[in-house]
């Protein structure tokens, strides 16, 4: 007689898994809860070592990048003149008074800080969109897939960006003196070449003179009207002639670093996409402007941003070309800020000028930000946002239950 299979033999503590998990859930006080592991091992002691691990950069940040920006800030609403130490006794905290002194009191020190910024202005203007354009045009021109000799031409525009901006900079004294290689080449065309860096003219008044216009008697609209101690008319001058040798300096040497970037974002775009768009008839400019530019907006975003913050920080160039001459068109805040405080021991106007500066660093990134945006995606975005915020007021869509 057979006797009925018995099944599998089960272990010690098992049985049906409905009993089981009943007995379990009853132990449990019904409340069916996962039991937290204890924190210990590794795991528990992550979040120590990673602060450990980061504890030394902490460290050297806190100590040469955030003390000394809350001292400068302090130095920038007190009185000190740089003798001894800003959080002495004898040092008085003045509120806003340097502030006021450079923007909105007349005088010299405003005078000095308003034309600085102009000089800025035309000088960011000029030389952002130069580099950039430079920049792309070399980094399209060195990816072709024709080109020989790939390597060397890579090599030779980015070069200059490697090399001392102290030394690159004597050399264009040089270049641009009066008997320089610059006026010898306008000399044989029939041009005589103005003296560089002793003219303070600007470039829009020379303009408006080859055009007839009388730039020694300017309209008195401009000539009386007033901004931060400024004219209309200077403030519409242009960059001077000394700035443009500058402007040329800097384009030449800051294009190779940005061309690096744009060479490595378009060896990124997949080769068939601009096949695809070949064999759908498209023209090169309509592939540059309709495929490949698109794909390059995040490094385009990249490089305005830093060409922009290079630019309004410019010091080194000004410094051994110019310290600011002729007439002060050369002027910067950076240098100012050196000058103001180093020089005239006004350590309370260069503190300010610097973080007058950053603020506009901050609002020009910024606003760069918010025109290069992807509208799409802002207005995805948004959108979902509202959705949210309809969500959490109770009027937005409900799903059903089930």
């Amino acid at each position: 007689m057979n006797e009925p299979n018995p099944g599998p033999a089960q272990g010690p503590g098992s049985g049906p898994a409905p009993a089981r998990t009943a007995a379990a859930a009853k132990a449990s006080g019904g409340r069916g809860r996962r039991e937290r592991s204890p924190r210990g091992g590794i795991r528990g002691r992550e979040g120590l070592a990673g602060w450990l691990f980061v504890s030394p950069v902490i460290v050297v940040l806190g100590l040469f990048l955030v003390v000394p920006i809350l001292m400068a800030l302090w130095v920038s609403l007190s009185d000190w003149n740089g003798q001894g130490s800003p959080f002495s006794s004898g040092v008085h905290f003045d509120g806003a008074e340097n502030y006021e002194q450079i923007v909105t009191k007349p005088g010299l020190a405003q005078s000095d800080f308003m034309t600085s910024l102009r000089n800025n202005a035309y000088y960011v203007l000029f030389v952002v969109p130069l580099q950039t354009a430079l920049a792309l045009g070399l980094a399209l021109l060195v990816n072709g897939r024709r080109l020989k000799g790939k390597g060397f031409f890579r090599t030779a525009y980015y070069f200059p960006a490697v090399t001392s901006s102290v030394a690159i900079s004597v050399v264009f004294l040089f270049i641009f003196s009066s008997s320089g290689v610059v006026n010898s080449l306008l000399a044989k065309i029939g041009v005589d070449g103005p003296a560089w860096f002793a003219d303070p003219r600007g470039i829009i008044h020379l303009a408006l003179g080859a055009l007839g216009v009388n730039t020694d008697a300017p309209p008195a609209a401009l000539a009386d009207t007033t901004v931060g101690g400024l004219s209309l008319w200077d403030w519409f001058s242009g960059p001077s002639v000394a700035m443009t040798a500058v402007i040329a300096l800097v384009v030449w040497t800051t294009a190779g670093t940005f061309m690096l970037m744009f060479l490595a974002a378009l060896q990124d775009i997949p080769l068939e996409v601009e096949e695809a768009a070949e064999i759908d008839g498209t023209g090169r400019w309509q592939r540059f402007r309709h495929v490949t530019l698109p794909m390059l907006k995040p490094t385009l975003f990249l490089v305005l941003t830093l060409g922009l913050i290079g630019t309004w920080q410019v010091f080194d160039q000004i410094y051994v070309m110019s310290k600011g001459a002729p007439a002060k068109t050369t002027l910067t805040p950076a240098f100012l800020s050196y000058q103001s405080s180093f020089t005239d021991n006004e350590w309370g106007q260069g503190s300010a000028i610097a973080f007058i500066l950053f603020a506009i660093i901050v609002a020009m990134t910024l606003l760069q930000r918010f025109i290069l945006r992807d509208k799409d995606e802002a207005r995805a975005k948004a959108a979902t946002r509202r959705a949210a915020k309809a969500a959490r007021s109770g009027s937005g869509p409900t799903t059903g239950a089930a």
